[in-house]
């Protein structure tokens, strides 16, 4: 057999594949589908074999043999990638099939859906009259690439991962005098927005094990706000998949209820008390991660790539992100720095920073404390017990009614003074009373705070 196609993949480990589409998709979701799709291009592959005498060789990465065989079957050839760029591991994959007697080689990766049983012979057929076969992919890559013996100066100083790899592999063949055949252009399965693709061609949808989140939202006459904060979780979310939006509201006298509802957010009528609230929404959420979010706070724009990414990371166990208040009151930016300080060097972010978690974990402990304060400081504390609390690299934006009301530095002082009682053992339901309540609220028809977004 002199026909060679050599397929370049990985093994599906959960958080180190597809990491592109980790955003969209979950860590597990991401892994899923990586392993649909090298299942889909191996039927190719297989079909291929069965209309002419070819070979085909699995090269992979992350994983070991054993685990190849275990997955794809003991019928295929597997030979470990090894280091280097990927040019690097395609010399040496072309070198290996000529050194075997292999005269038309074929290299592709996993990830364009498109490429079929038919094409593969094309560019096969087309290695008979030219010295080098390119299927040019979309986003300036290529998905194929056909040889009829190695040529290393191929793949040197290529820019690999960029819209360039077309270009200079061109521009080298150019150079080296080479003749070129093009297959049509085909898309790449990388991002978010090519996963259409995938579904059109497979006729799958995605992974069932696609990791959904669950944003809850407890809510006390927001009417002058949750518009503004939903707008913020649909644009956060826009290239995600799997994501629910619940508001838990406690009862309010306006009209939060039914704005939210207008936004497109299941709403959960329920008793005050944000630890309930937050409960009861965690209780009816069907999400693998759990986003508790204010309803007076508004979520940076790529808040689901960070959620997804941080909780794949090795030890971490929950998040939050950095907080940024809405006013120009002298002391905010002071107040700011303190506590993105307290949150990244202690672990200690508090609840208006969108906690956010596992749903095991969240039922591991118990959820939030039932208590009428404090109940994100007691849940954080528990959770820095377990694995590391990160902090995501964007800030979410938040209200700053209550130091516009009370001042920026009676506001601190009184936060302190409530954090330092509950250590010394005052009752909850007493530091609440000296607070205020179990949260500030607006009564109906309030205009939204200066800085806030309407819209």
């Amino acid at each position: 057999m002199t026909d060679h196609l050599i397929i370049i993949t990985r093994y599906p480990q959960v958080g180190a594949t597809k990491t592109r589409l980790i955003p969209a998709l979950g860590a597990r979701g991401a892994a899923e589908l990586q392993r649909q799709m090298a299942e889909h291009t191996l039927a190719q592959a297989q079909q291929l074999m069965a209309q002419r005498s070819a070979s085909v060789e699995i090269r992979y990465s992350n994983g070991s043999p054993s685990q190849m065989a275990q997955w794809l079957g003991q019928q295929w050839q597997y030979c470990p990638q090894g280091e280097g760029d990927l040019g690097d591991r395609l010399i040496r994959a072309f070198t290996s099939a000529a050194q075997e007697g292999k005269q038309r080689i074929l290299a592709i990766g996993i990830d364009c859906p498109e490429l079929d049983t038919a094409r593969l012979a094309l560019a096969l057929d087309t290695l008979e009259h030219h010295d080098l076969v390119l299927g040019p992919a979309l986003d300036g890559g290529y998905y194929l690439i056909g040889l009829q013996r190695p040529i290393p100066d191929l793949f040197q100083g290529i820019d690999w991962g960029t819209d360039r790899v077309l270009a200079q592999t061109l521009a080298i063949a150019h150079r080296l005098g080479l003749t070129v055949a093009q297959l049509p252009p085909l898309a790449d399965v990388d991002y978010p927005d090519d996963l259409p693709i995938w579904e059109r061609v497979s006729g799958r949808s995605l992974p069932e094990n696609t990791e959904r989140i669950s944003l809850i939202i407890p809510t006390l006459n927001e009417a002058a706000r949750i518009q503004a904060t939903l707008k913020g979780v649909q644009e956060a979310s826009q290239a995600a998949w799997g994501v629910e939006v619940i508001v838990v509201d406690g009862g309010s006298s306006d009209a939060t209820p039914e704005l939210a509802k207008a936004m497109g957010a299941r709403v959960i009528p329920t008793k005050p008390g944000r630890a309930n609230q937050m409960n009861q929404g965690a209780a009816a959420a069907a999400g693998d991660i759990l986003v508790f979010l204010h309803g007076d706070t508004l979520l940076p724009p790529k808040a689901i790539t960070h959620i997804r990414q941080i909780l794949v990371q090795p030890g971490t166990i929950a998040g939050a992100f950095e907080l940024q208040i809405w006013g120009d009151q002298p002391g905010l930016r002071l107040v700011e720095w303190g506590v993105n300080w307290r949150s990244r060097r202690r672990q200690l972010p508090y609840g208006d920073q969108a906690l956010f978690l596992g749903a095991d974990t969240f039922r591991q402990l118990g959820g939030f404390p039932d208590l009428p304060i404090l109940e994100d400081v007691i849940l954080v504390r528990r959770l820095r017990q377990l694995g590391t609390v990160a902090i995501a690299p964007a800030a979410v934006s938040t209200s700053g009614r209550r130091w516009q009301k009370l001042g920026v530095v009676k506001t601190t002082v009184i936060n302190q003074l409530i954090l330092g009682g509950y250590f010394l053992g005052v009752s909850p339901q007493r530091l609440a009373r000296w607070y205020g309540g179990d949260r500030p609220t607006a009564p109906p028809g309030t205009p939204p705070q200066a800085g806030f977004p309407e819209k």
